[in-house]
Parts: C-alpha cells; structure tokens; sequence
C-alpha cells in the first residue's frame, strides 16, 4: 500500500472510464447541455395544450421523453466527471451547470403532471383508442394518476421544482466534506510503515490481521470525523428537514411514507424487514460469539469487526485476476450475459483504482444509448473482488432493462436495484466455496458470506432504523444535533451487535461517514434485496435454464411493473416476510457450519 495516492492524471488509462463513449468532447456535451434547456423551454410552451386530444397527449409525451432523454445523459457525464476527482474545479463546475440544467428543466416541466390529473380517466382510455402510439407511456401515466392525491397545482409544482438545487446543498455538502477537504492522518500498516488514512484504505486496514494497526486507525479516522460533529449534524438536520418540507407539500404523513410511495411501495414491507431482523437477533449475537472466540481475544470491539475471522489466509487478488474469477463465477448466467461482462473489461466502462480527490465507496450508473459505468477503488483485497460483481450486476440489470424498454420504461425502481447486485456476489461466493481447495479457504469464504449478511441484511436493517428513529425525531420537533443523533446510533449499536461486542464510543460518530443517509430512505431496499438475492442465485443453480430464464425476464423489465410485482417474476414475494426469514436461516446454518469447521 503506498503511502501517497496517485492524482488523477497518473493513473493508467486503461484503468479509467471511457467517457468519450458519451460525448467525444466537451464542446458536444456543452451543445447539449443547450438543447437539454431548450427542449424544456419547448416543453413550456405547451403549458395549457397537452391534453386538448390524443394527438397532442402523444406528442407532448414524445417532447417530455426526448428533454429528459437528452438532461439526463447530459448530468450523468458531469456527475462521471465530477467523481473522478472532487478537488478538480473544472469537473465540479461541470456537474454545477448540470444540476442547474436540471433544476431548470424540472420547473419548465412540473405543470405535466397536474395537467394529465385534471382529465378523467374515461378520457385517457378514449385518447389510448385514439393514438396507439401512447401505450409506450402507459406505465408512466399510471405512476401519475397512481400519485394523483400527491399531486399539487401546476404554479406548487413549479415552485417545488425550482427548490431541487437548493435541496441537494446538504448532500453536496457532505460529499464535499467527506471526499474533498476532509484529510485523515498517518498510519503505521502492517509492516511498520507510514500510510496516509483515507475513507478508501479505512476498510482494508480494519481488515489487517493486525490488532494495534486496526485500533489505531479505527481511532484516528473516527476522530477525525469527531472533529466535524456538529457540520455532520447541521448538514444531516437539512437533509431531513428537506424531506420533512417535501413529505408535507404533497400531504404524507411523515418523510418514510413519502419515501416508500415514491417507489409504490407499502411501508409493511419495511415494517416486516425490521420485525424478522428483530426475531432474528440471537443469530446475530450468535455470530457475534463466534467472531469473539475464532478472534481469541478476551474483549470483541468494533475494530475487529472487518478482520477475517479465519487467520493466515492470504486473499489478495489483483484487477486482472479478479475480471477472470467473475466470467467463472457468473457463467451459470449465461453466455449472452458473460459477453456484456466482457464487454465492459474490454471497453472501459469501468473506473477501477483510487485516485486523489476521487469519489469514495462504489457504484454502478447508467446511461440510456450508451452504456453503465462503473466506479471502483479497487485495493486488491477479496471484498474489492466482490464489489466489482456487485457493481457488475447492477449494470447487467441496467443494461437489460434498456436494452428491452424505452428510456422512461428502463428506469427501474430503487427497491429492485440491489437484487441483481447481490444475485452476482452470492453466486462468485457459491462458485468459490465449490471450488475451494483446502479447508482454510472455505473457511475464509464462509466467514465473507457471514460477514455479507452481517453487513447487508443486519446493518442496512439498523440504518434504516437509525433513519427513521431520527426523521421521527425531528418530525416530533426533537432538533437533530451532534449528541443526540450519536445517541441514537451507539444505542442502535448496542442492539443489534448484543453483550459480546463492546460497541466503542468512538463508533457513535460512524453515521457521519455514510453517504447513503442522504438517499432518502434507501438502505432498507439492501436488506431486503439481499433475502431476495440469496433466494434467486440459489434457485439459479439449482434450477437451471428456466430459473435464468425468469430472472432475466426480470432483469430486462424496468418499471413496467410495481417493484413487489416484479420481483415475483424471479419466484420471491415480499407481501410476507418470508423471504427475510429464509435468508436468516441461511445465515443461521453458516454460522453452524464455521462453527464445525
């Protein structure tokens, strides 16, 4: 591990995206970035006329589908060119004038919606008979008149529309915060030598096997963080009084309820999440136990909660052998699915290393006409391998969904997206505990199925609960400061992590640095997409043809259908919390197999 990061401009090409696939320069993107606002302005112009007849509906629907076409390839190469390095102005001023498109086009466009709710529904049927062509926009209208009760007038929607960049000012501030000016001090590694701490090694350092190089940066990063308290709270308290305004103008009850709806939904699913983590507790202390005593040490603490429960084991796997056990481990899917995969290795879809002033963490995004990027800081490390398939799947459901629905039709729900995530990762941990050549390597693998559900189907679980304990908190008028959000956090810790870990005050700060508190009540849909997961991969190598058959249905199916509907396309239903309950019984007999082994 070296001790400086690299800039930008010394990493390898090859290692980079290949932003050019979007735009060959910039001077195409800023022609778009013209017309993105311009196609707005003559969306505008039909303020009053989209519902007089068919005809009309048909072609104010193929304005709107083209603007939002054009916006969002436009914000996604600057959101790309703004991620590979924060502390680059040029990229930053890029991804301003992107949002700023956005907020702009979104205002010209907000009258749409309350102007399709003033037609009833026995004129919307007339103008499907009129204008087949509109049938492509079904699923769109639907969502609309699904919100109606939602829905403000056309001047409210303005008004909110316009509010969209000054919304995001909370979440912007902690990115920047968080991956720009936020510096971390010196570490000793492994060997005794000095490593500059960044969020990207914090991880890899708590995996060292190690115990004083894991306390100290354990340490150290969290009280860095600590050092910010109250900017991590003031920026928070905003994100959640963002949601609280916006749950409020469109008649919710509260921010979760506005959150679920957005995606359609029911807040039971999440309820039935929580109560099955719940339940499920003693197989979590359970784990917990196992971890203290393969550890040998007389005290668990929140520093050893990374390192591999199985000691001695080298896992280092290099970027070029890691792309090979991914076309291994992901062959049950298919031949036409490993030639997309190859595809993205071969064409630089993917930006692999850190760099300075480079986003932190991972992800997949689209591009409809193009295709997904994918942003890595790739350490050479197991669980770097597993994010790489992780990011993989999101991709292919990307690339599946826009290959066979139309650009409003491919945009999946969120509830949906870590499905086809976590169905890789468990098929790279099926493939390599199959093909696992000794006992300590299986132990290794076991320990990291372990740990995903640890970190997937328990942790995600406690921060959905610290996000709804706090946006409850402020809903009942409870200011959301630097102690009381840390409160929450610590206690929360405590809970799930039982007697047998000492949950460290230091951990209390651990909220400050995830970055997923600022999308609206996302993490949930990890957990629950993750028993979804563990439910298809299983069935893909049991079954066969036809279980890869149904998922790739459901892979290439958008939004056409609500998130819980679909999802039965690929065999698992969340109307019950039955598949909670049978991923926990997955992890309840790996934890009995760790302990034979």
């Amino acid at each position: 591990m070296e001790q400086k990061l690299p800039k930008r401009s010394e990493v390898p090409v090859e290692l980079t995206w290949r932003l050019e696939d979007i735009y060959a320069d910039e001077a195409a993107w800023a022609k778009d970035l013209e017309k993105a606002v311009k196609l707005g302005e003559e969306f505008a112009a039909l303020n009053g006329k989209t519902t007089t007849d068919a005809k009309a509906f048909l072609q104010a629907w193929d304005l709107y589908e083209e603007t939002y076409l054009v916006l969002y390839r436009v914000a996604e190469y600057a959101m790309r060119v703004g991620d590979q390095d924060s502390a680059d102005s040029h990229g930053q001023e890029l991804r301003g004038k992107a949002m700023m498109a956005v907020a702009k086009v979104e205002e010209m466009c907000a009258f749409f919606a309350p102007e399709i709710l003033g037609v009833s529904a026995e004129t919307i049927e007339q103008f499907y008979k009129d204008e087949p062509g509109l049938k492509k926009y079904e699923v769109s209208i639907k969502d609309i008149i699904r919100t109606k009760e939602h829905v403000l007038s056309k001047e409210m929607e303005a008004l909110i529309a316009s509010a969209t960049e000054v919304c995001e000012a909370p979440a912007r501030g902690a990115e920047m915060l968080r991956d720009a000016d936020l510096k971390f001090p010196i570490v000793k590694n492994e060997k005794g030598e000095d490593v500059q701490l960044t969020n990207g090694r914090f991880v890899p350092l708590q995996m060292s096997a190690n115990r004083e190089v894991r306390k100290e940066s354990f340490e150290k990063f969290y009280e860095r963080y600590k050092e910010f308290g109250n900017t991590w709270a003031a920026m928070y308290e905003g994100e959640v009084k963002k949601r609280m305004f916006q749950a409020k103008a469109r008649h919710y009850n509260s921010t979760f309820e506005a959150a679920v709806d957005e995606n359609n939904v029911s807040p039971v699913v999440c309820d039935n999440l929580i109560d099955s983590v719940h339940r499920g507790f003693d197989k979590m202390h359970r784990y917990v136990r196992l971890r203290k005593k393969l550890l040998g040490v007389d005290e668990l603490h929140m520093y050893d909660v990374y390192t591999p429960m199985v000691a001695d084991y080298d896992a280092k796997v290099t970027y070029e052998e890691a792309k090979e056990l991914s076309l291994k481990a992901l062959a049950p899917l298919g031949e036409d699915y490993l030639e997309i995969v190859k595809r993205s290795y071969d064409e630089r879809w993917i930006d692999v290393m850190e760099n300075e002033g480079k986003r932190g963490g991972a992800y997949s995004a689209g591009c409809y006409g193009v295709h997904p990027y994918m942003l890595l800081n790739y350490n050479n490390t197991l669980d770097d391998v597993f994010t790489l398939v992780h990011e993989m799947g999101h991709s292919m459901h990307t690339w599946y969904s826009e290959k066979n629905q139309t650009f409003l039709n491919s945009q999946y729900k969120i509830f949906v997206a870590e499905v086809a995530s976590t169905t890789n990762e468990i098929l790279l941990l099926e493939y390599m505990l199959k093909n696992a050549t000794d006992k300590k390597e299986k132990a290794y693998l076991i320990n990291h199925y372990l740990e995903s559900f640890k970190s997937t189907l328990y942790r995600q679980t406690m921060f959905e609960e610290f996000e709804r304990k706090t946006n409850k908190m402020a809903e009942d008028g409870i200011p959301l400061t630097f102690e009381a959000l840390s409160e929450v956090y610590l206690n929360l810790n405590k809970e799930y992590f039982g007697e047998d870990m000492v949950s460290d005050p230091l951990i209390a700060y651990e909220w400050c640095r995830i970055p997923h508190f600022y999308y609206n009540f996302y993490v949930y849909q990890y957990a629950t997409s993750f028993s979804a997961a563990v439910a298809i991969a299983h069935r893909i190598l049991e079954e066969g043809a036809p279980a890869v058959e149904q998922y790739k249905k459901f892979l290439s199916s958008g939004c056409t259908e609500d998130p819980v509907s679909l999802l039965k396309i690929a065999g698992v239903d969340f109307t019950t919390g039955k598949p909670v309950d049978e991923a926990l019984e997955v992890f309840e007999k790996a934890i009995e197999e760790m302990e034979n082994l």
